[in-house]
């Protein structure tokens, strides 16, 4: 028996999305391109999971919900369980760092780093906030010297009765 190779499936395609969103009312065709935009992967890609990356997301919806791109260039990325990420082309990939093996001297060198950093970062804010305050109170104290100008609350009138037209009879006719 031949052995399937998990490898992941890569492909671009520049998926058009006029055709299918014209005909939808203006408010609503972004969100209708992003609809399209599944259909397209969906027929093309097979997945068993479609998922749309943020950078391609923020790409359909950048000029509002009314004007949105006529075409999307996308790269698709399909892995073993049938999963496929679609992202921007050109998008940076975002990477996870992940830190491994640290020995307990390095934390602590870490750590007092931190601690130190922190001491004089509190030593600024303290000053920043002092400042705050003072522009706080001076505000206070220019409030309090110009009294608060309130205008006159309308007078609520009783609402006037519209006078209904006299109907005439049709019998009278010239006199």
């Amino acid at each position: 028996m031949a052995e399937k190779k998990s490898e992941k499936l890569e492909r671009t395609y520049n998926v058009p999305l006029r055709k299918g969103v014209m005909r939808t009312p203006k408010y609503r065709r972004a969100k209708k391109a992003i609809y399209e935009l599944k259909k397209f992967l969906e027929r093309h890609m097979k997945p068993t999971e479609l998922k749309l990356g943020r950078y391609l997301n923020l790409e359909i919806w950048k000029h509002g919900i009314k004007n949105f791109p006529h075409h999307v260039k996308v790269t698709c990325v399909k892995d073993e369980k049938g999963v496929v990420i679609a992202e921007l082309f050109g998008a940076p990939k975002d990477v996870k760092i992940e830190i491994k093996d640290i020995k307990d001297t390095k934390e602590k060198e870490v750590k007092a780093e931190i601690v130190s950093e922190k001491s004089s970062e509190q030593k600024e804010k303290s000053k920043e906030e002092t400042a705050k305050e003072i522009q706080k109170e001076e505000i206070k104290e220019l409030q309090k010297e110009k009294p608060k100008v309130h205008h006159k609350p309308k007078e609520n009138k009783a609402p006037t009765q519209k006078i209904k037209k006299k109907e005439f009879l049709g019998d009278d006719k010239g006199n």
